[in-house]
């Protein structure tokens, strides 16, 4: 049901059960658990020219969250062409694909920090990659001198680099640049972890973490 809408677009109950050739019950009982779930929205349809008497039915159109679930076909297409990539051209062309990919780190924190020079770089890092869909936050580490901590509550590209690491490790080593110093990840998404985490020492001090401890706090 979802797919239908995602392909013709917002539709009636009406529509999809005469698509989908279901009961209108049947289409009933599907549209609300996809509504309650977060994958389906109710809308108030667009009219053109005057109403008709009565109110017009409900079209049902996909979220935000909906759209994400049809995403994983995008990361088997990225996934595939790393391996072509890689078949290719060698590791070293995926790492310079990964880098390529990790610019707008640096690109994006210099014009952050040059407009709010308040922040702090972890805070900085944190703006630059939650506006890439990172969800990233700040918090401090347990000793108050070593530091802050960044993590990533989500990453898009999760999927792919579990099989392609380069893509963990070119983001490390755009935000080492950026520090200039050593930065370290405890934990990532991509290894099964809940949350992306990287220890961000504090100003002229790097931090060497227990690499026993994978778990955000």
């Amino acid at each position: 049901m979802a797919r239908s809408i995602l392909v013709a677009g917002p539709s009636t109950a009406a529509t999809l059960a005469d698509k989908l050739d279901l009961t209108p019950a049947a289409v009933r009982r599907h549209l609300d658990h996809l509504v309650a779930e977060g994958v389906l929205e109710p809308r108030d349809p667009r009219t053109h020219g005057p109403r008709g008497r009565g109110r017009p039915a409900k079209v049902f159109a996909l979220t935000e969250a909906g759209r994400d679930a049809f995403d994983q076909q995008y990361d088997d297409l990225a996934a595939e062409a790393l391996r072509f990539l890689a078949e290719t051209a060698g590791d070293d062309a995926v790492l310079e694909f990964a880098r390529r990919r990790v610019a707008f780190i640096e690109r994006d924190y210099d014009r952050l920090v040059a407009d709010q020079p308040d922040l702090t770089p972890a805070e900085a890092l944190a703006r630059v990659l939650s506006a890439e869909g990172y969800a990233a936050s700040v918090r401090d580490l347990p000793v108050a001198a070593a530091g802050e901590q960044l993590c990533q509550q989500h990453c898009p590209v999760a999927h792919v680099a579990q099989e392609f690491p380069q893509l963990c490790e070119a983001e490390t080593e755009a935000i080492g640049r950026i520090l200039g110093t050593h930065v370290q990840r405890l934990a990532t998404i991509a290894h099964g972890d809940g949350v992306c985490t990287t220890c961000i020492p504090a100003t002229g001090r790097t931090v060497h973490p227990d690499p026993t401890e994978r778990k955000t706090p």
